[in-house]
């Protein structure tokens, strides 16, 4: 009976019944909406410190971003990761069972998050020189991507919290604190440069501050508002077998992020070699890229949490449906994308530099042009892969993850130094390319294995 009403009073969406479409759509429209807050946010950063302190200090924020992506794209798979069995739980109607999948969760990321900040701390200025970061910007990238891990903590905070709020198909509520935090960021972007002259720290310490108060607000939402969420005795106990499956989840997917990272840190290395100049094309272009994949984002964190559901609940034929539905309105998104980035992608670079900087804006619409082309191959990495991952399989993860990290090493090692700037602009399309080859059968092995499954059950 408690479980029953507990159920009732909580804000949770059911994503095993009903039209998949409408539900898919009822589900990322507001997470893309937070997705859109959390890179407006990160292009206002690079906005400003553009505009006020430069191009080498653009640069430097810039010559960051792949090894910023390795480490919080890592957190950032590990706490998705760590949702799914919850998903699941909830998908079979087995509350107990995910509320204790929820308080080790909260074990886990304690643990992993403070080893990560020593870690990552520590070989930073390594990493940058590893990575043949130019002189005439390599203090200000330290300066600025060391504050950002020491804020590993709260992006462990905000999205385990935002993570398992959604897995309960509440995709709402993290989108009002994103909001909230990125006017926060916005504000403190303006003064940490302006009125306090920090320089690129600046926009670092504001990030930090506004994740945190984002990541403090969705724990306080979730401890107060989901009656389902509340422990009961022995619930909050350390398991070691839900750590080892959670990790079996989490760790697959964070490594996926990071392995396909690596292949952007070796490009990011390679980019590097060509100069300031490139270095800045590069960011402001990826910017505008990354603001507009947000629909991709949104449909591949749908797909997640869709399909922990409808395995909990048994419903293969739907997890199809839902894939399906996912593709073509992702499909549709990219061709519309595309045309509008290739007839004014040549202007959107102006929001960073300044009008003079004609080959940096030059650089930057080839590279926007080259990405929005092959969009529809990103379709698929996303719906496809997320959807396999929330169906219990992160091993995949990896595999299509290190499809993708072979591409771009090859572009970095190779076509940089025979083709230059063009063949930076095809990397991320070519290492789709290579994800999709593997993804799709992946995909189709996987409803098998889940098929045969429940047929021993029955």
């Amino acid at each position: 009976m408690r479980e029953q009403k507990k159920t009732a009073a909580s804000t949770v969406r059911d994503m095993t019944q009903g039209n998949p479409l409408k539900q898919i759509l009822g589900f990322a429209l507001p997470m893309l909406l937070g997705i859109l807050f959390q890179q407006f946010y990160s292009m206002v950063d690079t906005v400003i410190v553009g505009k006020f302190l430069g191009v080498e200090a653009l640069a430097s924020v810039g010559a960051t971003s792949a090894i910023n992506f390795m480490i919080n794209g890592f957190v950032i798979g590990v706490t998705a990761g760590f949702a799914i069995p919850a998903a699941q739980r909830f998908g079979a109607k087995d509350y107990r069972g995910m509320r204790r999948y929820v308080a080790n969760t909260a074990w886990l990321s304690i643990a992993f998050s403070i080893v990560m900040t020593a870690v990552v701390g520590a070989l930073t200025w390594k990493i940058l020189v590893w990575m043949k970061t130019p002189e005439t910007i390599i203090e200000g990238a330290y300066h600025y991507i060391f504050i950002i891990f020491l804020g590993i903590p709260v992006v462990y905070l905000y999205n385990v919290t935002a993570s398992l709020i959604r897995a309960l198909g509440d995709s709402r509520t993290p989108v009002y604190f994103l909001v909230f935090s990125s006017l926060v960021n916005i504000v403190l972007d303006y003064v940490t440069i302006r009125w306090l002259g920090l320089g690129v720290s600046g926009p670092a310490i504001a990030t930090v501050i506004s994740q945190t108060a984002s990541g403090v607000l969705c724990l306080i939402y979730m401890r107060k508002r989901f009656e389902i969420l509340r422990f009961e005795e022995g619930e909050t106990a350390f398991r070691y077998d839900l750590c080892l499956n959670l990790c079996g989840m989490g760790i697959p997917m964070g490594l996926q992020y990071s392995i396909t990272a690596i292949g952007s840190v070796i490009l990011q290395s390679a980019v590097n070699t060509l100069g300031a100049v490139a270095v800045a094309s590069v960011t402001a272009g990826e910017k505008i890229n990354l603001f507009c994949c947000c629909v991709f984002d949104a449909l591949g964190g749908t797909m997640a949490t869709y399909a922990g559901q409808n395995v909990g609940a048994g419903k293969v034929d739907r997890i199809i449906q839902g894939v399906k539905a996912a593709t073509v309105l992702g499909i549709i998104y990219g061709v519309a994308a595309f045309v509008l980035l290739f007839t004014f992608g040549g202007y959107l670079p102006l929001l960073f530099v300044d009008a003079g900087e004609t080959e940096v804006i030059r650089q930057a619409h080839m590279y926007l042009s080259a990405n929005s082309l092959c969009y529809f191959l990103l379709v698929f990495v996303n719906v496809w892969r997320f959807a396999i991952q929330g169906m219990g399989y992160s091993a995949f993860a990896i595999l299509a993850g290190v499809c993708e990290m072979i591409a771009r090493a090859l572009v970095g090692f190779v076509g940089v130094s025979t083709f230059g700037y063009p063949a930076v602009c095809f990397a991320s399309p070519l290492a789709w390319l290579f994800a999709d080859c593997f993804l799709v059968p992946a995909f189709w092995h996987c409803i098998g294995r889940l098929r045969r499954m429940f047929a021993g059950r029955s």
